[in-house]
């Protein structure tokens, strides 16, 4: 099983562009979780359709959904770069 790797920090902090340095470098899939939700909102999908919801009240969309997103992205075995999931630590 390949390890996973998880980027934490403020907005601006560089996480997808060490992400990105760390995936090339590793081989390992990165997975943004603001790539996700835009692109799942931009398709209409029935995730996109409830965090989409969410965003237009100018909330954060809850770790609940966006695990759900991730799961769907997140290859059998691991080997992964997760890029500013979980929003929150508590």
């Amino acid at each position: 099983m390949k390890k996973n790797v998880v980027l934490l920090g403020p907005p601006g902090a560089g996480k997808g562009t060490q992400a990105k340095r760390l995936s090339e470098e590793l081989g390992l899939l990165h997975i943004s979780t603001g790539d996700l939700l835009r692109e799942a909102v931009s398709r209409g999908t029935p995730l996109g359709k409830k965090a989409k919801a969410y965003m237009d009240r100018g909330e954060l969309v809850p770790d609940e959904l966006m695990i759900a997103f991730v799961e769907e992205t997140l290859p059998e075995g691991g080997g992964v770069i997760l890029d500013g999931f979980p929003r929150t630590v508590a």
